[in-house]
């Protein structure tokens, strides 16, 4: 099934698209709260700071190959909105070759540097442990995160966001059977809920490629098809290259904000992994709301429908607006029992820190919301590289607050929580900016 967004209602057919990526990664989600949910209850407070910073860590590494998965869907949505197959094939070819060949190399370097990173990311002995023996196993699921992420990318170009969400959904439910057996049944520790998701995420990314070799006509090639351009290599790189840096650096921000949050203690630790997980679980629908808008952007700058693209950008600014408020005010209301999902009640010191955690993002997420859609609209329009300045700015603008004023006594940890927030604010103000002042430049090229 695909949906070609440059006809009929705007509005209708945005949100039809983005709904079942919605759900989807709620339930990618929901398989690491599992992972956390379970760990937490039954393998205590050390073993749930060891995920929370392997999650860290894997989000930074699988953010490179999003990265690289999303910029080559971008170039094929604008390719689909010009009904331009030849190059499309091109491009799937050149870009399959690309990132296969990356994420080799990452996969490589990940086991190459395996020790370095308790230094890296300053990991407390009594946690180091746990972390290693879980990253040792949830590092061979690398192969499988970019067969995931390629396949859904390109069904999701052509308009198909339903079947990621189905492979997906087989996926979560196996992950959080397995994580019972492996963890509660064999008692495999935080091992055992690493083996889960490497196979949970196999059983995805297997599935979802013999679906779209099967049954995506545009992966219906004859042999002379199967060629790579320079031009269209140079044109893939120039997409996902600089669509990975941007979720690269954000994640390399993260994960560098990991290391200052790690100087507190293992308390702040199993704080931070819970709180984060809400965190995204809060946010993740407006996220693939922003990449749902990005592919509809992409298409009608494809098929040069400039009246589309202003309509349909007033549009998803006021559902992500309307969402986001919804969203901060439950997180705000529902910060302790959330936390009490994750953390016994007597854990009171990490209760505590995650549910102030949740209440400074939490009343922010209209600011994450908007950087969002800049950063979908900036892709399909051919600028990625204004999204990694946005990310830069955002990023940059955490980690220089996150490790200055955790630094002062007065504030210490409640620094790094403000910091992220501040950060969001400041990218947005610059993207709205550069939008209003370049945007004839900007949609020029649907009128050349």
């Amino acid at each position: 099934m695909q949906t070609d967004m440059t006809h009929g209602p705007i509005m209708k057919s945005m949100l039809r698209f983005a709904v079942p990526m919605v759900l989807g990664n709620l339930l990618q989600q929901g398989y690491n709260v599992a992972d956390t949910l379970i760990v937490g209850k039954y393998l205590g407070s050390d073993a749930l700071a060891a995920v929370g910073s392997s999650f860290t860590l894997m989000t930074f590494l699988t953010s490179i190959l999003l990265g690289l998965c999303m910029g080559s869907g971008a170039f094929f949505s604008i390719r689909f909105g010009e009904k331009d197959e030849k190059r499309l094939k091109e491009g799937i070819c050149a870009s399959f070759l690309l990132i296969f060949i990356l994420t080799a190399v990452i996969n490589i370097i990940a086991f190459l540097f395996l020790d370095k990173i308790r230094i890296f990311m300053k990991v407390p002995r009594e946690v180091w442990g746990d972390m290693r023996d879980y990253l040792t196993v949830i590092f061979c699921g690398i192969f499988a995160t970019f067969l995931y992420n390629y396949f859904a990318s390109l069904l999701r170009a052509v308009g198909n966001s339903v079947v990621p969400l189905v492979f997906l959904a087989v996926s979560a439910i196996l992950n959080i059977a397995l994580d019972l057996f492996f963890v509660i049944g064999l008692n495999q520790g935080v091992s055992g809920a690493a083996l889960a998701t490497v196979i949970a995420q196999y059983v995805s990314g297997i599935g979802i490629a013999v679906y779209s070799w099967r049954r995506v006509p545009c992966l219906k090639m004859k042999k002379d098809e199967y060629r790579i351009r320079r031009g269209c290599m140079r044109e893939i790189a120039g997409f996902s290259v600089l669509t990975c840096v941007q979720q690269s650096v954000m994640n390399l921000g993260i994960l560098m904000v990991q290391g200052v949050v790690n100087g507190f203690g293992s308390a702040v630790m199993a704080a931070f992994a819970a709180a984060v997980k809400i965190d995204a679980f809060a946010y993740m629908p407006v996220q693939d709301f922003g990449n749902a808008f990005s592919t509809f952007i992409a298409q009608n700058y494809g098929a040069k429908k400039e009246e589309r693209i202003r309509k349909g950008l007033k549009g998803a600014v006021a559902v992500s607006v309307i969402f986001c408020v919804i969203v901060s005010a439950a997180v705000w209301i529902f910060a302790r029992p959330l936390m009490l999902m994750f953390v016994n009640a007597e854990k009171t010191e990490i209760i505590a820190e995650g549910v102030r955690y949740l209440r400074i993002e939490g009343a922010f997420y209209c600011g994450i919301g908007c950087l969002f859609l800049l950063y979908g609209l900036y892709r399909a329009l051919g600028k990625p590289g204004m999204s990694v300045v946005l990310t830069v700015l955002s990023l940059g603008t955490r980690v220089i607050l996150a490790y200055t004023l955790s630094a002062i006594p007065q504030i210490e940890v409640a620094g790094i929580w403000w910091s992220v927030p501040i950060g969001w604010l400041l990218a947005d103000s610059v993207g709205i900016v550069y939008y209003i002042i370049r945007r004839k430049r900007l949609l020029s090229g649907i009128k050349a």
